[in-house]
């Protein structure tokens, strides 16, 4: 009998997907923002989706391995503070995002502002604190510098998620059955 603690099937492959779309997207789907750096991306939302749909172990490896592999194919080094903060916003929005029940086609009003609150606060954990904080303890980078980046790629990146992030998970959830919609027949 296969432990409950491994990963299906399903979410390894989602992971290998998810990875390869967010690396392929940092590259091509990033807009410089004018602070050297520092893009907006659109890779979040795609993060987001995943995370919401696999899981906070999917939601964390996706962000892990996706920039990881970004960084070495588009602009190697990787740099590690950055790829620990992706990995933070994937874990965050996967286990927050268990409350909505996506999967079930439900993603309204209420459901488009619970996620939005989470992402916004996995970001602003990620982007306001963890990647500029280990970018001073790892690269020892000017912290000026470093919190300046976070606050203009966090912002960014909430925005993005907020935008492109519903419109995926609104249009994923559409595809869904809603939960008591099929009644049966006399």
């Amino acid at each position: 009998m296969a432990s409950s603690k491994t990963l299906s099937v399903q979410t390894i492959v989602a992971i290998g997907i998810g990875s390869a779309l967010f690396a392929i997207l940092g590259r091509f789907g990033s807009i410089p923002s004018g602070l050297p750096d520092t893009n907006i991306e659109t890779t979040y939302a795609l993060l987001a989706l995943f995370a919401v749909l696999y899981g906070p172990v999917a939601g964390l490896l996706i962000g892990l391995i996706g920039h990881t592999l970004k960084d070495l194919i588009f602009y190697p080094p990787p740099w590690f503070s950055w790829v620990i903060a992706s990995a933070i916003v994937g874990l965050i929005i996967g286990l927050v995002a268990r409350s909505i029940k996506v999967h079930d086609g439900q993603f309204g009003k209420k459901e488009i502002f619970q996620f939005n609150v989470f992402q916004a606060v996995a970001h602003g954990i990620a982007w306001f604190v963890v990647a500029p904080t280990l970018d001073v303890l790892i690269y020892a980078e000017p912290a000026a510098k470093s919190y300046t980046q976070g606050l203009v790629a966090g912002t960014a990146n909430i925005v993005t998620t907020a935008i492109l992030g519903t419109i995926l998970i609104v249009a994923y959830a559409k595809t869904r059955t809603k939960q008591g919609s099929l009644t049966k027949e006399a």
